[in-house]
């Protein structure tokens, strides 16, 4: 690793544990640095298609439940475990503390996580949930229902990640960005078609050595 010392500032807002680890990860402050960078900037690259992907997933998994049950309100009719009857009803309270009128429904679905979409795809709700209703929100097919969760699951964490500022260098990003367009064409293929049109993401990917031998700015 070089002697060289972090700028004051960023050690003020970034703070030192968090940056040495990117030196390490570089091999020293300088490199460390633009690694640095160069993650932020993937990051808010991967950021805007993986939104696309949640609200998707959310959007399918609430309509064919609504659908099975008849009601928008579906978790009142449906075999929701425990743990996601208290988030369906921390939605409700969230809803009610920023505003007087009741939560609708879509307040509701907008309020929900996509952990718990995520979950609903889990071996815990095989059989309340996948096998007679939720496999209809896929109509082109996706295999087993065990992988999709797990690759839903990788995109969650890797939301994650970048939503706490994580590092996501160390992470294979170009079998992610393939994972997340697969799944974005499972639930709507012209929806997948122009997220890639506007996607920067290999782009950025790309760019990734140059960026980190300095030999290009990082943007975001």
């Amino acid at each position: 690793m070089d002697t060289g010392e972090w700028a004051p500032w960023m050690l003020r807002s970034l703070s030192q544990p968090r940056l040495d680890s990117y030196a390490v990860a570089a091999g020293g402050i300088a490199e460390g640095s633009r690694l640095y960078w160069w993650n932020i900037e993937a990051s808010g690259a991967f950021y805007a298609p993986l939104q696309f992907l949640e609200v998707a997933l959310r959007n399918a998994l609430h309509n064919t439940l609504r659908q099975k049950y008849a009601r928008a309100d579906w978790w009142s009719a449906a075999p929701l475990d425990p743990h996601g009857i208290r988030l369906v009803d921390k939605a409700r309270q969230d809803r009610v503390h920023r505003s007087r009128p009741p939560a609708t429904a879509d307040d509701i679905v907008a309020g929900l996580s996509f952990g718990f979409w995520v979950k609903l795809l889990s071996s815990r709700h095989d059989r309340t949930f996948w096998v007679p209703t939720l496999h209809r929100a896929f109509p082109r097919g996706v295999g087993r229902r065990d992988s999709l969760h797990g690759q839903f699951n990788s995109m969650r964490e890797l939301r994650n990640r970048i939503s706490h500022q994580e590092p996501i260098h160390h992470l294979d990003l170009e079998a992610a960005h393939t994972t997340l367009h697969r799944l974005l064409g499972t639930l709507d293929p012209e929806l997948a078609q122009e997220v890639l049109r506007m996607d920067r993401t290999p782009t950025v990917l790309k760019n990734r050595q140059d960026t980190c031998a300095g030999l290009r700015t990082p943007q975001f």
